[in-house]
């Protein structure tokens, strides 16, 4: 399953809640606002360092350099990934859970 959020978590618990529901195997796709929560020494950092043993997690890299950020500012463990790699992503899992 991939589960994708796209809206900050300083303003929505919807990554704290994709990340409850995720289970192993699972993918986590970060995108628009949510990419805020992959970023290293903000509150969410132990949550997704905690959630990488299980599933993979992802950050949409355009929308993290749209906000003045670079992969050097994720937390390790998590991947990058472009526009074609969310629809490789939204293909190859059966399921998308869209967190809002």
């Amino acid at each position: 399953m991939l589960h994708t959020v796209n809206k900050s978590p300083f303003d929505k618990n919807s990554l704290e809640n994709c990340v409850r529901f995720s289970r192993k195997g699972h993918s986590i796709l970060l995108f628009e606002d949510a990419i805020y929560g992959a970023l290293k020494g903000t509150r969410f950092e132990a949550l997704l360092t905690e959630a990488l043993k299980n599933t993979s997690v992802y950050v949409l890299v355009p929308d993290l350099e749209a906000r003045g950020m670079r992969m050097e500012n994720v937390i390790e463990g998590v991947k990058a990934t472009d526009y074609a790699g969310f629809v490789n992503l939204s293909v190859d899992n059966k399921t998308v859970q869209a967190w809002l």
